[in-house]
Parts: structure tokens; sequence; C-alpha cells
């Protein structure tokens, strides 16, 4: 079974949330990063973007295939995670820990799933 920790918000593509100070913090989760296997390379939006929620912002690619990473949430980009451009494997290692962006002015969040709606999505895509 995946690492869901409770705290965390989710989207059903596979992005985990975390509320800072009315800041939202977005990365990968652990199932996501399991099911791309070796992360090669991340293509990161820059400051000062808007990313709308349910909208690609950002591809991930691994040795198996490249990926679309999708915005949970609507609202301007105002930190990129630069690490990861020379570390993208940062993802596989510590899937919680690297974040990918940081978004403020959020709008749209009533499609956030509690972990244990988004375990109920990974059952589902497990089966």
């Amino acid at each position: 079974m995946s690492n869901i920790p409770a705290e965390l918000k989710y989207s059903a593509s596979h992005e985990w949330i975390k509320e800072e100070d009315g800041v939202f913090v977005i990365g990968l989760t652990d199932y996501a990063q399991s099911a791309l296997g070796d992360i090669v390379f991340i293509n990161l939006p820059e400051e000062g973007d808007e990313v709308t929620a349910g909208e690609s912002f950002s591809d991930v690619e691994s040795v198996k295939a490249v990926s679309d990473v999708f915005s949970p949430v609507t609202g301007t980009i105002c930190a990129v995670n630069e690490e990861l451009l020379d570390d993208p494997a940062q993802v596989n290692e510590d899937p919680y820990g690297a974040w990918l962006i940081k978004v403020e002015n959020v709008t749209a969040t009533e499609d956030l799933l509690d972990a244990e709606g988004y375990a109920a999505v990974v059952e589902a895509e497990e089966a």
C-alpha cells in the first residue's frame, strides 16, 4: 500500500497538497512517483504563472514515460522548487518532502480529497 499521510489533502490525479498560512504546497504522491519509476527530468513553471484546477502545470519525465502534472487548485505560483531541476530524483526519494510548486490566492479547493478518499482512488487504480 502507498504511503498516504493523513494530514495532507490530495487530488484524484495523484498530487498532494499542504496548506501553510494560506499558501498551498503541491507535490507528487508516493503512489505517483512509484507508478512513474525513476524520475529523470521535471519541467517546472515560472513563479507568477497562473495555475488552474484540473489543468497541467508541469510534466515529469521518468525512465518509463512523460506524464503531465495537474494542479489541484486555481491560483498564482509564488515559489518553484528549483532544486528539482538539478536533482529530480528527490521526488522518488522523498515524495512528501520534494514539493514542486507553492500557490497563493487559491480558489477551487472543493475537489480536494482527504487521505481516506485518496486511498480509495489508489485502490481502484490498483484493482
